[in-house]
């Protein structure tokens, strides 16, 4: 077992990216001295339904801390706040809502004072939106600590930086006004006054101010008349990219990462941070999630994956893999990326424990599991799985197991409980997104002689053949077939060509109805011979096509 030390030492020159990040966090303990926890902040702005990517900050930000903690061998304490801005105006009505009509009647109000339209509990649509967030992140089991502006600014948790705030009036200007239009130039305020008269977070000019006193003056848009209000208390908001450096300053924030399209939000909130007396936090801008046509997707839109959506058809751990990987790519954020995951974090887990220390480091699944990774055995993937269901047509968990049990006499729900979830998973995943959108076509006269070669050269193996026997098998029949011949294949001879993966392609096209599938000798070990066989008879016949 490698020592505490040992592994902080070895982190030291990791390749993983939360290694990367938690080095700047090192970094910075050296320049300041250990004179309080390292604070890590997630922001989240409850203007629409939480979705996977604020997820994605809060999981990849406990990779990073969890990395900080194994470099400084957890001497130096650290929080992780989830902060709210739900005391943010409401701009406009989420298209993914009930009861719109209605809820347009508050846009102006902070969102803690907009009737939750959903008709919950919990009296506003922040309030409601900030506790399905909590609920989520409490079942992965996250440690963190859940803010709301709305509180912090009511309870004068931020009044002494809102007074440096007032004070840095003109320095903070200067920052932002020469990145405004001509328009926005002229009623621009870092302050948002609350209107005592309807409640609005109003966007308004100031035409005074009084450092001595924490105030600003502006005129009522409605009325005209002259407002004198504090800047504490919860009285005012701070504009978002004034906010941002607020929070920065008042709450110490040492780490915050944020999407790659506030680049230029994240350099301006570091200079009004500077500019009131803060230090900014250490970070990095990851790239964002983009639906299935490649657009951004938005909570307001609804055009993204919801928490719900993939925790439906995967478990908690695939959707921390697809987190983990490649934070700083864009990625598709759609259904059809759920099955790959789930069979890489298997992958991942099933390869940590023959790795090197330094392989473990560098394998997703350590991260995922803050270092302790299960044991879980898998003998079937995901991918396996669904293509079982649509092959065989099984609408229950017997049915599958009936396969599986087969195929590995020993592996049952009660031994393979992680099999038996997944067994849930494909059955759901394939009746929602596959069955509707699977396509059968009839074989044409080659695919016709050769599937024909593939019954009998399957005929010929035992029932209990592997599957490196089946594809073995797969291979020879695609290869005497000169369509499939493939002469440009690694360690392809003109006695013996390789195997071009249209042959492959059109199995699946006939006899699954999809482009592509698993592999398909494992497939067919799984799912039987003799049903394989059955199968090709069926496409054969027109079966598989005239009921599709």
């Amino acid at each position: 077992m490698m020592s505490v030390h040992e592994l902080a030492q070895l982190a030291q020159t990791s390749a993983a990216w939360p290694f990367e990040e938690a080095r700047k966090l090192v970094a910075r303990v050296e320049r300041r001295g250990v004179n309080q926890p390292i604070l890590f902040e997630t922001g989240y702005g409850p203007s629409g339904l939480p979705h996977i990517g604020t997820f994605g900050e809060v999981a990849r930000t406990t990779m990073v801390r969890h990395a900080f903690h194994v470099l400084t061998e957890d001497r130096v304490p650290t929080r992780l706040v989830c902060f709210s801005d739900d005391m943010d105006g409401l701009r406009k009505v989420p298209d993914n809502v009930p009861n719109r009509e209605a809820m347009a009647a508050y846009i102006g109000q902070p969102l803690t004072r907009v009737p939750d339209p959903f008709g919950s509990e919990h009296g506003s649509f922040g309030a409601a939106n900030n506790a399905r967030l909590r609920a989520f992140l409490d079942r992965f089991g996250f440690d963190y600590e859940f803010m709301s502006a709305t509180e912090a600014y009511g309870s004068g948790r931020f009044d002494q930086t809102l007074l440096a705030m007032l004070r840095a009036y003109d320095a903070v200007m200067d920052i932002i006004l020469p990145t405004l239009g001509p328009d926005r130039r002229a009623t621009y305020s870092p302050f948002l006054p609350v209107c005592p008269r309807t409640g609005k977070v109003l966007q308004v000019p100031m035409i005074a101010r009084d450092k001595a006193a924490g105030t600003i003056t502006y005129l009522d848009p409605e009325t005209g008349e002259k407002i004198e209000t504090p800047v504490t208390g919860g009285r005012v908001k701070c504009q978002w990219k004034a906010d941002w450096a607020l929070r920065w300053t008042a709450l110490s924030v040492d780490y915050e990462m944020a999407g790659k399209d506030l680049i230029d939000s994240v350099m301006l909130s570091s200079k009004i941070c500077r500019a009131i007396g803060g230090t900014p936090p250490e970070g990095f801008n990851y790239e964002l999630f983009l639906d299935e046509k490649g657009q951004k997707i938005s909570k307001s839109k609804g055009n993204g994956l919801t928490i719900e959506d993939w925790l439906a058809y995967a478990s908690p751990e695939s959707l921390s893999l697809f987190m983990y990987l490649k934070p700083r790519e864009a990625k598709r954020l759609h259904f059809d990326v759920i099955p790959r995951n789930v069979d890489e974090y298997f992958q991942h887990l099933g390869g940590y424990a023959r790795q090197e220390w330094k392989q473990k480091l560098g394998n997703p699944v350590w991260h995922i599991h803050t270092g302790q990774p299960p044991v879980i055995d898998m003998p079937v993937t995901f991918g396996l799985l669904l293509n079982l269901v649509s092959a065989s047509n099984a609408e229950n968990r017997d049915v599958l197991w009936g396969f599986i049990r087969r195929y590995a006499p020993d592996v049952t729900p009660e031994s393979h409980p992680k099999l038996d979830e997944l067994v849930g998973y494909a059955l759901r995943y394939f009746e929602d997104h596959v069955r509707p959108y699977k396509t059968f076509r009839s074989p044409d006269e080659v695919e016709r002689s050769a599937l024909a070669s593939l019954s009998e050269a399957l005929a010929a193996l035992p029932e209990s053949a592997t599957p490196e026997e089946v594809q073995a098998v797969l291979y020879d029949v695609g290869r005497a077939v000169p369509r499939y011949q493939d002469f440009k294949a690694k360690g392809a001879t003109p006695e013996r060509p390789g195997v071009s993966i249209e042959w492959f392609n059109a199995l699946y096209q006939v006899l699954l109805g999809q482009e592509k599938g698993p592999r398909l000798g494992s497939f067919v070990a799984l799912y039987g011979i003799a049903n394989m066989r059955a199968l090709i008879e069926r496409a054969l016949n027109g079966e598989l096509a005239a009921a599709a």
